[in-house]
């Protein structure tokens, strides 16, 4: 009888002593699992919800830039912004216009109409492709310039990753060159030709975006082209 109380005073004991270490470890154990279900939720891919936006970035799109340029972007994936700044140097470097060697590059014969060629007074131009710098070169010999880094994070995202819809990244591009074109040239990390894009690529989609205005303008109208 003696040595059964002993027995369960000594259990009694020992479940004292061990009570305070075995709750804490049971509750770190829900918190981690509820972390981890928290990190599954947060970042988990829904590949419905990236087509979602990207459909609503094109939408908007498509509403900002004229029928040409919309029409560019939905048949080659890119856009062209022709350069405002004529042959003036930009602020923090190089011009765009400037040839590799760094003399001037000779300015594009003006045109009269978007089909082929370049605007009056623009020597050079720039392609716009999504998460990929900004590719300057000259229309006139389809010689590239540089490469222009810039980034326009979604800083309002709340899960996955910060970056932009393909359609949002090239209309904020297309935004900050028609407004700004030197600032943004100037605060952008400029690189030469290949650091990024492979220029056998640039010069492709050249070729691409060159055949895709000479059958753009052999389909209009004769009175339309006349105009």
């Amino acid at each position: 009888m003696a040595l059964g109380t002993a027995a369960v005073v000594l259990l009694v004991l020992l479940w004292e002593l061990c009570r305070a270490r075995l709750s804490a470890e049971l509750t770190e154990r829900r918190l981690r699992s509820a972390a981890r279900r928290l990190r599954a939720t947060e970042t988990s891919y829904d590949p419905g919800r990236e087509r979602r936006a990207e459909q609503r970035a094109r939408a908007l799109l498509q509403t900002c830039i004229d029928d040409e340029d919309w029409a560019m972007y939905r048949d080659l994936g890119f856009l062209r912004v022709w350069g405002a700044c004529g042959d003036q140097p930009l602020a923090g470097g190089a011009a765009p216009g400037a040839g590799p060697a760094g003399g001037r590059a000779p300015l594009a014969t003006p045109r009269a109409d978007r089909a082929g060629g370049a605007e009056p007074g623009a020597p050079y131009a720039y392609l716009i492709y999504p998460h990929r710098p900004i590719v300057a070169y000259l229309p006139q010999t389809g010689a590239l310039l540089n490469e222009y880094c810039v980034a326009f994070p979604d800083h309002s995202k709340p899960y996955g990753s910060a970056r932009l819809p393909d359609s949002d990244d090239v209309l904020a591009k297309w935004m900050a060159l028609n407004a700004d074109e030197r600032r943004l040239i100037a605060d952008a990390n400029m690189h030469l030709p290949g650091r990024q894009i492979d220029p056998d690529r640039v010069r492709r989609d050249l070729v691409r975006l060159a055949r895709w205005e000479r059958e753009r303008a052999a389909r209009r109208p004769e009175g339309a082209r006349a105009a």
